[in-house]
């Protein structure tokens, strides 16, 4: 694949809504998180550099690394170059992964390719950014309350918890819905941040001057190798750059783009010079200083809900781009079947998913409650995201270098200059895992188990029932010794492997020695793809004994509903079909999960236990569940 063409937008009728209405769901999507880091950034840092007793040297050098690593890492490392490697529209890393050459994503039965379980392992992170990122946001605007009135400090955590639960309970709605209510909100915010900017700048404009990355340099110059530690807090500024990656196939790139360079970036660093300015002129409002920025009393109530909507609306950038994440996850084949429902017409990429919103919903209510204030909760960010960046930017290189076809040198060069930023981002962040960075952790290596397990288990179930019918022949020759007689009717079977025989057809057979007269075999492909084109979606074959065989073609970001186009199949090549009368056939497996196996006993039992609680092969495939027949077998992997 040349270059030219990955960064080829998606066809498009992905993308019918129009650029503004795209570009200011963007904002209320998004740039949640991102724009909401300036609640707590500079205060994380400042605590980080002594408080309210930092100097003002210092200050200058922590607005420097605040400027730089949103320029070099957002607009630079992401906007510029990462944003380019979209599947035909698509981001996140799972999309990177789809655009390795195939051969680097395969492996032996029973086995994840390096660069598969690299992916993975970028994405289970994020999942653990997910959870702490709501929590986190809500937890620091919530805790404004107490500049406005200290005694309102215990309402704070109570008050988190309300929010987040709403945030969880109105997902159902859809990406596009809560873009659009959300936003004009962020608009205002980013309007605000920009104005409290403007104004404080103007008493202290010579703040402008922590422009200069000699200050960022002065500031490590100063504290020594012990001075790098502040990169785990000035990491937070960026903590949303991801998610403008996992989030591209909600709105695409365009308005991503304009967003970023019109409007949000423009006013972070006018909000984060602002608090600077302010900062020059009342040192003593360290330990808070975006709530400092207005009067006490009813200005700063009024900026604690907006900041709290804001807060909310932060939240939402990592819970698409999980929902983006999982559905990648499922067609590639790392994650069990979750029930998705899409959420609007004129975007694809917009799902919903309630399992994982129920699992993130739980996860921030559960962090709120233990860690109960933000800057605890601080500490155990920002190893996720390092980590996914690190991440994002290996996988980038391969992408680079074995689809695109740059030289080694040129890819080289790209990979050493993201890692000079992300490398020193994540060893600074390596420090605070014992104070709570070891949650995201945590939650990423139980996503990562279970898309390791899940993926080696069918992997060696395939292989299973390849070896169980060598081959199509004396498949054929088995069955034929059983059957006695061809009945009236049509029966539809799924057929993981096109060239073998199903399972279900064989035992179907040998049980009951009869067969329908017309017989479907059905093979559902995932390509490397977003989506596919109507007239590329099936292949057709005629096979000897009354026998059609229809290959489907999803693209990873597609469900794959089987009967709108097993309908358009039969009737254009005029397969006896009627679709009350058709009986679908599916396996059913059940595993022993013992010693004996390749799997080991844990392992096994995992991979059943997600097994059984899959959505439903009928259901996910969309047939009619009257008229399904299940067909059970007993093995050990």
């Amino acid at each position: 694949m040349s270059e030219e063409a990955a960064q080829q937008q998606a066809p498009g009728a992905a993308h019918q809504a129009g650029l503004g209405a795209l570009t200011l769901g963007a904002l209320g999507v998004v740039f949640g998180d991102i724009g909401t880091s300036p609640l707590y950034t500079l205060k994380e840092c400042l605590h980080a550099s002594g408080g309210d007793k930092a100097a003002q040297a210092d200050l200058y050098g922590i607005l420097s690394l605040i400027f730089w690593a949103i320029t070099l890492v957002v607009t630079v490392k992401y906007l510029t170059f990462i944003l380019r490697a979209d599947n035909k529209g698509e981001g996140g890393i799972f999309a990177l992964l789809a655009l390795v050459p195939e051969q680097l994503r395969t492996a032996r039965p029973g086995m994840i390719s390096t660069v598969a379980l690299f992916a993975a392992m970028g994405a289970a992170l994020l999942y653990g950014d997910g959870v702490i990122t709501p929590a986190i946001s809500v937890l620091s605007a919530v805790e404004g309350l107490q500049v406005a009135d200290p005694s309102w400090a215990s309402y704070v955590v109570p008050l988190s918890c309300v929010i987040l639960i709403g945030l969880f309970a109105i997902q159902k709605h859809g990406t596009g819905a809560v873009g659009v209510f959300f936003g004009p909100i962020m608009l205002v915010w980013f309007l605000t941040l920009g104005v409290l900017g403007i104004y404080h700048v103007s008493y202290n404009p010579e703040i402008i001057f922590a422009l200069s990355p000699h200050y960022a340099a002065e500031y490590f110059l100063r504290h020594g190798w012990h001075g790098a530690h502040i990169l785990s807090s000035v990491v937070l500024a960026v903590t949303g750059g991801e998610a403008l990656y996992a989030d591209m196939g909600h709105f695409g790139v365009k308005p991503i783009r304009h967003a970023w360079l019109g409007l949000v970036m423009p006013c972070l660093i006018l909000g984060y010079f602002g608090q600077g300015a302010h900062l020059l002129r009342e040192p003593g409002s360290a330990a808070n200083p975006f709530f400092s920025m207005v009067p006490k009393g009813p200005w700063t109530v009024a900026l604690v809900i907006l900041s709290s909507t804001a807060a909310v609306i932060a939240s939402q950038a990592l819970i698409s781009g999980a929902y983006s994440l999982t559905r990648q996850a499922m067609q590639l084949g790392l994650f069990p079947r979750f029930d998705i429902r899409h959420t609007a017409h004129d975007m694809e990429g917009q799902v919903y998913i309630p399992r994982i919103n129920y699992f993130l919903g739980f996860g921030c209510v559960v962090l709120v409650l233990a860690f109960q204030q933000s800057n605890r909760l601080a500490a155990a960010y920002g190893i996720a995201v390092s980590g996914t960046m690190v991440i994002t930017s290996a996988m980038f290189f391969l992408v680079a270098r074995k689809s695109w076809g740059w030289s080694m040198r040129r890819s080289l060069l790209v990979l050493l200059a993201f890692l000079a930023i992300d490398l020193p981002f994540l060893l600074a962040n390596m420090s605070k895992f014992h104070d709570g960075g070891y949650i995201p952790v945590l939650i990423g290596a139980m996503v990562m188990v279970v898309m390791v397990i899940w993926n080696r288990g069918r992997t060696l179930l395939g292989h299973r029932f390849r070896s169980r019918f060598a081959s199509w022949d004396a498949a054929e020759e088995r069955m034929r010794s059983r059957l006695v007689t061809r009945v009236p009717g049509t029966a539809v079977f799924m057929n993981s492997n096109s060239d073998m025989l199903p399972w279900p057809l064989v035992r179907h057979v040998e049980r009951g020695r009869s067969l329908q007269d017309t017989v479907i075999l059905v093979t559902l492909r995932t390509v490397g793809d977003p989506a596919v084109r109507d007239q590329e979606r099936y292949e057709y074959r005629l096979l000897p004994s009354g026998f059609h065989q229809i290959i489907m073609k999803f693209g990873f970001m597609e469900d794959p509903k089987l009967l709108p186009v097993l309908l358009r199949a039969v009737k254009r090549h005029h397969i006896p079909f009627e679709e009350d009368e058709v009986t679908y056939y599916l396996g059913r497996e059940n595993f022993v999960a013992s010693n004996k196996g390749q799997m080991g006993e844990w392992s096994e039992t995992l991979f059943a236990f997600l097994h059984r609680n899959a959505v439903p092969a009928d259901r996910y495939f969309g047939l009619p569940p009257r008229q399904v027949v299940e067909l059970g077998t007993q093995m050990d992997l």
